[in-house]
């Protein structure tokens, strides 16, 4: 009836009173983006597939792009001006705020947000790997209490980057950030420093780490976190330094009761994962990864390293003569 053409649109007017008309339950969020878009379009019209795709909570490049063309005549700052907010909801709103870069997106996430499921993966690993590490505290060596500092370090970094990154992004995303980063870690130390043992998830936590910091200095007008510039400085400092430990610990002689300390490699490794795939991931926040060609070059440059690293493993030793060094 509002489309007798049907040409697919209808002016934002004719819908804003069809709305107001039939009270339909639209939450605050989506009736801004709904206006948002009509400003985008140079006609102040709605495309029909635009308002499903809004309704449905699917978010498209081209949808993201309409939102940023009309974005201009929007409200700034809503949810800093938000009152009357519990204790949950204040930390919703400081997550969106720490992890994203947009408006539009912050009050998105703000308004689509549930408690349910909960972020239970990153914590799930940090006590896996805690407990785990309290098991072998025992036969632990003088030298090796590094590696319950390296753990520490691990543990306290997941907790305060990769919990909020789960709360935005999903469990799925941010577990497979988390997993490849491991990966990569693990197989980079095989290749490169195969006489180090590995400890904890060096690998995964720098993944996370690099590409959220990856993501602020891309994002960095848009980003409203406090004191942004100090807090991205103390962190490539601590990153900095744990790595130039690792590094003097690895080559530094030996103590007299020391055993062979973790190789750095995995924190390379994970860096790199997070620069490269991690970033594709946390700026394509509520859009389909599948849709986009850079995802799926990723994909396949990480898994030709995966096929690598394991022919590697198996017969690169046998190919070149060489002997495979004793275990530590």
């Amino acid at each position: 009836q509002l489309d007798p053409e049907n040409t697919g649109f209808i002016g934002v007017e004719t819908f804003a009173s069809l709305v107001h008309s039939h009270e339909l339950p639209l939450d605050p969020a989506k009736l801004d983006m709904l206006v948002a878009l009509a400003q985008g379009n140079d006609e102040g019209q709605v495309c029909y597939q635009e308002l499903v795709d809004l309704i449905s909570s699917k978010r498209s490049s081209s949808f993201k792009r309409a939102i940023a063309n009309g974005q201009r005549a929007l409200p700034r700052d809503v949810l800093l001006d938000e009152t009357g907010l519990g204790f949950y909801k204040r930390f919703v709103r400081y997550v969106a705020y720490e992890i994203l870069p947009c408006e539009m997106d912050r009050r998105w996430y703000f308004y689509q947000h549930r408690t349910c499921p909960p972020p239970v993966f990153m914590a799930a690993v940090t006590l896996t790997q805690v407990r785990g590490q309290r098991c072998a505290v025992p036969r632990l060596s003088l030298a090796e209490v590094s590696w319950l500092e390296q753990l520490g370090f691990n543990a306290l970094l997941q907790l305060m980057i990769g919990v909020p990154l789960e709360m935005v992004h999903g469990i799925l995303r941010i577990s497979f950030l988390y997993l490849a980063g491991v990966l990569a870690g693990s197989l980079t130390v095989s290749i490169t420093d195969m006489r180090a043992p590995l400890v904890g998830g060096s690998g995964g936590v720098y993944a996370l780490c690099s590409a959220h910091l990856a993501n602020v200095v891309m994002n960095w007008a848009g980003m409203r976190c406090p004191y942004k510039l100090l807090r991205m400085v103390l962190a490539l400092v601590c990153m900095s330094s744990e790595v130039g430990r690792a590094v003097w610990l690895r080559f530094s002689p030996p103590l007299p009761a020391s055993g062979p300390q973790p190789s750095f490699m995995a924190h390379l490794a994970g860096a790199i994962v997070g620069i490269s795939m991690g970033l594709t991931i946390l700026r394509s926040y509520e859009e389909s990864l599948q849709d986009q060609c850079g995802w799926w070059v990723l994909l396949l440059s990480y898994g030709t390293f995966l096929l690598f690293a394991v022919f590697w493993n198996i017969f690169a030793y046998d190919l070149l003569g060489a002997q495979i060094p004793p275990p530590p």
